[in-house]
């Protein structure tokens, strides 16, 4: 398990203006300020942060999830069985398998005593 007390927290980076009355159709997530005059792009104080190269995490803890655990994507069950109760990983069954594969990789991984993130549901 990898301490997770190494993950920077980091503000909400948001459109500007994401709020007001005539934007309530911009969906809220960031996208990089291009105007002439923007005054989130020139970093004026009080339009809210910039994601920038100091909120990057350690490299041992990034990409980790919240329990301290990596994910590692299964296309079969060759790659599920290698796995074989890694300590540091948990599977994440790939977009393009089957139910039926689905069903039988978790299976497997439950022989296995690995914990698989996306299961299938009863």
């Amino acid at each position: 398990m990898i301490n997770m007390a190494g993950k920077k927290s980091h503000p909400k980076f948001k459109v500007p203006n994401f709020g007001a009355k005539k934007r309530k159709g911009v969906p809220e997530r960031w996208r990089k300020q291009r105007g002439i005059d923007n005054k989130l792009r020139i970093d004026k104080k009080g339009y809210g942060a910039t994601p920038k190269i100091g909120y990057k995490n350690s490299a041992e803890v990034r990409f980790a999830r919240k329990e301290g655990m990596f994910e590692l994507l299964v296309h079969n069950e060759a790659e599920m069985a290698a796995m074989q109760k890694d300590e540091k990983h948990v599977a994440v069954f790939a977009h393009g398998i089957s139910r039926r594969k689905r069903a039988l990789m978790q299976k497997l991984a439950d022989s296995k005593g690995i914990r698989v993130v996306n299961r299938l549901r009863k």
